[in-house]
C-alpha cells in the first residue's frame, strides 16, 4: 500500500526543479539534465535497478562478447605500442555493470606479460553499482579499484575507455534568434505550473567558447547543443598526459561533424518519451559533436585519431574473423551471432551511427585501426 510517508523519486526531482526555477528563474538545459540524473537520492542514476541496468536500453558489450573481447586486444596493442611499460592502468568511465571490461580482461589473457601489467580502475559513483561490478569482475584474476573521477585515478601510463559515455555529460542548448544566440532554458508551463516546458532565455556572448566554430552563423531559427562536459575531459585527459603516456578511447553516437539540431533525448523501457515529462525516471542524452570534441583536443596539445564508423573499427580488429570462430566453435549459436555482428556493424544499426575517437599523449604510435583527425 502506498502511503504519506512512501518515498516518490519522481516528485522529489519534479520538486527540486519546482523550487529551484521559482528561486533562480528558468534553468539551463545542463541544470535539468544534471539534476534529472544525478540528484544522489532521487536521479535516474541513483534510483535504477543496476541489475537491470539494460531496461531502459542495451549497449554494445550486452550485444556481443565480441565487442569487448576486440578492445581488450586493440588495449594490448596500445600497451606493446607503448613500450610495455611494467604497469598499466586500464580505466573506464562510466562501467555499468562491468560486462565490457570482464570480456576485455578475458580477451587480455591471451597476450603474454599483459594482465601483469595492468591495474583496472573503474570511475563510479554509485555504491550499488560498485557491486555489481565487483561481483562481475570477481573471477577476472586482475586487480580492481574504483574513483569517483579521472582526476581521482591513479598516476602511471594509463588506457581509457568511455562506451557511452559522453552522451550522457549535461548539454547546454542555443537559438539563433535576431542575429545572437539566445540560451535555452526549462520554466514552468505557462497554463499548467505543475508541468514543465522549454523557453527562451538569456542572449549569450558571439564569442562563448563552447559554441561550436562551425555553427557561429547558423541562420536564424537554428538549435545547437554546447558540451561544456566534453571541455571538462578534455582539460582532465590534457593534465594527465602531461606527466604520463596514454591513450583514451570513447566509443558513441553522434555525427563525425558538427550538426544543429536538438538531439536531447529520454528513453524509458526502449521507448522514447518527452524529456520534461517525469525527470528522474528515463535516460537523458544528447549526441556527441565529435568534430568539436577532436578541435578541443588539438587545441589542448593531444593527438587525435578518428573518428571512425564503429562497424568500419571493429571489422578492422577482426570482428568478422571472430564471429567465424565463435559460430565454428558454437554452431548452434551461428544465427544469434550473426545477429549480434550485424547489430553492432551493419550500417542501418549501430555500425554508422556510432563513432570511435581516440585522444593520446603526443608522441605515441598511432592506436590500431584510426587514422589521424582530418580538420
Amino acid at each position: 500500500m502506498s502511503g504519506p510517508d512512501v518515498f516518490d523519486p519522481a516528485a522529489r526531482i519534479a520538486d527540486n526543479l519546482r523550487a529551484r526555477i521559482a528561486s533562480q528563474g528558468p534553468l539551463p538545459v545542463s541544470v535539468f539534465m544534471m539534476e534529472a540524473l544525478f540528484d544522489p537520492m532521487a536521479g535516474y542514476y541513483a534510483t535504477r535497478d543496476p541489475i537491470g541496468a539494460g531496461a531502459d536500453f542495451i549497449t554494445a558489450p550486452e550485444i556481443s562478447q565480441m565487442f569487448g573481447e576486440l578492445l581488450g586486444l586493440w588495449c594490448a596493442q596500445c600497451w606493446q605500442d607503448m613500450g610495455a611499460p611494467e604497469r598499466l592502468h586500464l580505466i573506464e568511465l562510466g562501467p555499468g555493470k562491468g560486462t565490457m571490461m570482464a570480456d576485455m580482461a578475458r580477451a587480455a589473457h591471451a597476450v603474454p606479460g599483459f594482465t601483469e601489467a595492468l591495474k583496472l580502475t573503474l570511475i563510479e559513483a554509485s555504491a550499488a553499482l560498485k557491486m555489481v561490478q565487483g561481483r562481475t569482475l570477481g573471477k577476472s584474476g586482475l586487480s580492481v579499484g574504483w574513483a569517483n573521477g579521472l582526476e581521482k585515478a591513479p598516476d602511471g601510463p594509463a588506457i581509457i575507455l568511455g562506451n557511452e559515455f559522453l552522451d550522457c555529460l549535461p548539454v547546454r542548448q542555443a537559438v539563433r534568434q535576431d542575429g545572437q544566440w539566445r540560451e535555452r532554458v526549462v520554466g514552468l508551463h505557462p497554463e499548467d505550473d505543475t508541468r514543465l516546458a522549454f523557453h527562451t532565455g538569456p542572449v549569450l556572448a558571439n564569442d562563448d567558447p563552447f559554441i561550436p566554430d562551425a555553427l557561429k552563423d547558423s541562420p536564424e531559427g537554428t538549435l545547437i547543443e554546447l558540451r561544456p562536459g566534453d571541455a571538462q575531459i578534455v582539460d582532465a585527459l590534457a593534465a594527465r598526459f602531461a606527466g604520463h603516456r596514454g591513450h583514451a578511447l570513447f566509443i558513441d553516437y553522434g555525427p563525425a561533424r558538427s550538426e544543429p539540431g536538438d538531439t536531447l533525448q529520454a528513453i524509458r523501457a526502449h521507448e522514447k518519451v518527452d524529456p520534461l515529462d517525469a525527470p528522474g525516471t528515463a535516460d537523458l542524452t544528447a549526441r556527441v559533436d565529435f568534430e568539436t570534441l577532436a578541435r578541443r583536443a588539438l587545441a589542448a596539445g593531444l593527438a587525435v585519431h578518428g573518428p571512425l564508423e564503429q562497424g568500419a573499427f571493429l571489422k578492422s580488429l577482426g570482428i568478422e574473423r571472430r564471429a567465424a570462430s565463435l559460430s565454428a566453435a558454437r554452431p548452434d549459436q551461428r544465427a544469434i551471432i550473426a545477429r549480434q555482428l550485424h547489430r553492432l556493424c551493419d550500417e542501418s544499426e549501430m555500425g554508422a551511427l556510432f563513432k570511435v575517437i581516440a585522444i593520446s599523449a603526443p608522441g605515441l604510435p598511432a592506436p590500431p585501426g584510426l587514422h589521424p583527425f582530418e580538420g
